[in-house]
């Protein structure tokens, strides 16, 4: 005897955000799969699509994670706000970030270390002429 499972179609929206909200302190995988965001298998195991879930509540909140598409540039790599240390030691912060954040050439920033941190704050005018 063959039985169909049939899934609930997955809640999106408002009745998404509403629905994790009731769900309250259940575990993330708990609440995709009560949402609709799994699938069940040939061998009848469920398995949650917790990308699914994560993406529509993220669409369900407004959230913009992708760049908005305004014309400027060519496409391309986009930043990635990591780095690694190069084989000579440098750290390079590519000019995407420098571009984002209107850095020009000759701006100064002051270097502070911590355990597991390097923090880069920009100089502003009053501090670049104390040096002198």
């Amino acid at each position: 005897m063959n039985t169909t499972i049939t899934q609930p179609d997955p809640l999106t929206g408002e009745d998404l955000v509403k629905k994790v909200r009731e769900l309250g302190n259940l575990s993330k995988e708990e609440k995709a799969r009560a949402c609709g965001y799994y699938t069940v298998t040939k061998n009848g195991i469920e398995r949650v699509n917790m990308m699914k879930f994560l993406n529509a509540l993220i669409d369900a909140e407004g959230i913009e994670l992708d760049s908005s598409p305004n014309g400027q540039g060519r496409g391309g790599r986009s930043a990635s706000y990591r780095i690694s240390v190069q084989s000579n030691g440098n750290l390079l912060i590519g000019s995407a970030y420098t571009k984002k954040m209107g850095l020009q050439p000759g701006d100064e920033f002051e270097i502070t270390l911590g355990r597991k941190h390097i923090h880069l704050r920009q100089l502003d005018e009053e501090e670049l002429d104390s040096d002198f």
